[in-house]
């Protein structure tokens, strides 16, 4: 308490005093016990009055070492077992953490990491992925606004995440313990492997593959491509002492369809340490996308070749051009499209209609449009003799599939019978049309979907001068091509919304996550957040099946599936409540990340430690580094004063009091007649 307010604390004791002596002492013919019982009652709630509106406060000062947090952190990943180095990396831990000097002058923390940054003072050296950026993003959430020491023991060699290089504080010296042997053997690595996912029947797809080879003299391997006992590619690379990393690009067949498991190797006559890092499986999933499309005209027309040439400019497509008589062969086409259809295309429009076949009408001036309107419902013409020039307007809500505008409103028009035209049904509108840069509230390019038979309608000819006008724009078909390849891909398909829809990969990695999504649609396919969906995961080879829930993440079910080893799955989504159910398969690959390593990452590690000014050391060096962090005045611990300011007297209880005694001296002097 300050000076302040002890002077007034005992004034106040004088003033109640007095107060209470004049009351009941100072004219008092005699002092009785009661005059001063009610003295001293009065003194009591003139002194709490007075003392709760000086509130006394009573500071109090506490001191607080503060040192500085050493994060010891711990690879555990199991690339640090196959390099024969956890009972070294344990030895130095303990080495650490025991160190009392250490522990005077640090905060000492433990973590580790693997594919995760958590705390932990037990590691057991399976984890399947190395993210030592992990470890950055962590500490700069741990240790906000501090300067310290980070103590690594790793041996350097991520598989995922960032370049941890650069992924630490500047004021965050890192001090690197490698571990793992750092001797140069003589090794022959796949060391990445570049594929797509998916490939198209017949087509050739590329393999691009990066060999890497440490040793000291000139020397050659064979590079070889295999599909179960069958070699579909081998070629010999040479290697130098000054030349060790060699790309290697390869096209492969896609002869059959469906997931084709491939083996790449790398194999020489020379004696290799590790041979695990020679091999890499991967997998390409071949798909059947080949689409048949007939262009029916009766005329000749320069919109014909454009069309054709746009829709094959994607090698899975194969357009044939036919009359309206021909149609023996319609049943083998995927689209059929009817240009400017007349009387003569009834007996293709019944083949169509009995075969199923999507259709992409395009009318212009020679179409018989009183034969269109019996022919189909969706769109209905009233047209007259007179010729009309029509704009397109890009129509941005279009939701059937995915399109940008490619500059339609900057295109030449179309030309069609001027009319009314109006949609009857569902009619999702991709470009509606313009006359002179009115509005005609019509659709230009629209699609229809009934009952599973889809669509399309391009009301105007002389398209071939919008194919022209893009590549002007764009030094390019491949714009306009698209976008035709668009609307052939969404008559191409039949597939209607599913109320369970299923995302997955036809294979995956050992070691990489394995996360199955999955959505439920209501009858109104809306998406039903009270679904409940399980999975059931049958391992081919040993029958053995798992069954999972599947947790509800924002607009869709997710379930991780981490853990399962290689081989071939079959699984079986369900709905338990409607009993809907999807069934599909996949493989995991066998393929350890971790065991493609002979060497602690030493270069990596060293140029770490000088980014951060920071130092590497070896196992051998660990007593340098305990006395340079000794050493190193940077880090000292800090003393904190913590000031706590709390009440002399709590004024609730201090009210209380003052009621008590107030309400004590009214029934004293009541009972004694002095009111």
């Amino acid at each position: 308490m300050t000076k302040t307010t002890i002077l007034l604390i005992v004034l106040s004791l004088v003033v109640a005093g007095s107060l209470s002596f004049y009351q009941y002492l100072y004219k008092a013919k005699s002092k009785s016990k009661v005059s001063l019982f009610l003295a001293f009652l009065r003194f009591m709630s003139l002194f709490g009055l007075l003392l709760l509106l000086i509130n006394p406060i009573i500071t109090k000062n506490t001191l607080k070492t503060v040192k500085t947090p050493l994060p010891i952190i711990v690879d555990n990943s199991s690339s640090v077992s196959f390099l024969n180095a956890q009972g070294k990396t344990l030895e130095l831990y303990k080495k650490m953490i025991s160190n009392s000097a250490l522990q005077d002058k640090f905060d000492i923390q433990s973590y580790q990491f693997d594919s995760e940054f958590q705390p932990s003072e037990k590691f057991d050296f399976k984890g399947t992925q190395t993210n030592v950026d992990a470890v950055a993003k962590n500490l700069k959430s741990i240790y906000k606004n501090s300067v310290f020491p980070t103590i690594i023991i790793t041996d350097g060699n991520q598989t995922s995440g960032n370049d941890y290089v650069y992924g630490f504080d500047a004021v965050t010296k890192v001090f690197p313990l490698i571990v793992g042997d750092t001797t140069t053997f003589l090794d022959f690595k796949i060391d990445q492997l570049n594929v797509n996912k998916y490939a198209f029947y017949k087509n050739k797809f590329p393999v691009e593959a990066f060999l890497h080879y440490s040793g000291t003299k000139n020397t050659t391997a064979d590079f070889i491509i295999s599909q179960g006992n069958s070699v579909v590619s081998k070629q010999v690379v040479s290697f130098l002492p000054s030349k060790k990393t060699i790309l290697v690009q390869v096209l492969l067949p896609a002869n059959k369809v469906g997931l084709q498991v491939f083996k790449a190797t790398i194999s020489s006559k020379e004696k290799e340490k590790n041979n695990y890092n020679n091999t890499k499986n991967f997998a390409v999933e071949v798909i059947d996308q080949k689409t048949n499309i007939a262009i029916v005209s009766a005329i000749n027309h320069p919109d014909i070749g454009a069309l054709k040439h746009a829709v094959e400019t994607n090698v899975q497509r194969k357009v044939a051009l036919i009359k309206p008589n021909d149609i023996k062969l319609i049943q083998d086409f995927n689209v059929v499209v009817l240009y400017q259809p007349t009387m003569e295309f009834k007996s293709i429009f019944d083949a169509v209609k009995l075969a199923g076949i999507n259709t992409f009408i395009i009318t212009g001036n020679n179409t018989d449009f009183n034969f269109l309107n019996q022919q189909q419902n969706n769109l209905l013409f009233k047209v007259s003799g007179q010729k009309e020039d029509y704009l397109a307007e890009f129509n941005a809500a279009f939701n059937l599939f995915a399109i940008d505008d490619i500059g339609f409103e900057n295109f030449p028009p179309l030309q069609n019978p001027f009319g009314n035209i109006t949609t009857n049904g569902n009619v999702s509108v991709l470009l509606s049309s313009k006359i002179r840069n009115i509005g005609t509230n019509a659709p230009l390019l629209s699609f229809t979907e009934n009952q599973g038979k889809r669509t399309a309608y391009l009301l105007g000819e002389n398209s071939w001068k919008w194919r022209l006008q893009s590549h002007i724009d764009n030094q390019s078909f491949e714009k306009f091509d698209v976008f035709i390849d668009k609307i052939i891909q969404f008559l191409a398909s039949n597939s209607s919304r599913k109320s369970l829809v299923v995302e997955h990969e036809r294979f995956y990695n050992s070691g990489e996550a394995i996360e199955i999504t999955a959505q439920y649609f209501n009858k109104n396919y809306e998406f039903d957040e009270k679904a409940r969906l399980t999975i059931a995961v049958t391992n081919t080879k040993t029958k053995q099946t798992k069954n999972y829930d599947l947790l509800k993440s924002n607009n869709s079910y997710k379930v991780n599936l981490d853990g399962l080893t290689a081989g071939t799955y079959n699984f079986s989504v369900k709905e338990l409540n409607s009993k809907t159910s999807y069934s599909s398969y996949f493989e995991i690959l066998d393929f350890d990340i971790e065991k493609q390593f002979v060497n602690p990452d030493v270069e990596k590690l060293m140029q770490l430690a000088t980014q951060t000014q920071g130092k590497a050391y070896f196992p051998d060096q660990i007593d340098g580094l305990i006395k340079s962090l000794l050493d190193n005045e940077e880090y000292k611990a800090v003393q904190k004063n913590t000031v706590t300011k709390t009440p002399l007297i709590d004024w609730v209880w201090l009210l209380v009091l003052i009621s008590i005694f107030l309400s004590i001296e009214w029934f004293v002097r009541k009972y004694n007649g002095l009111l």
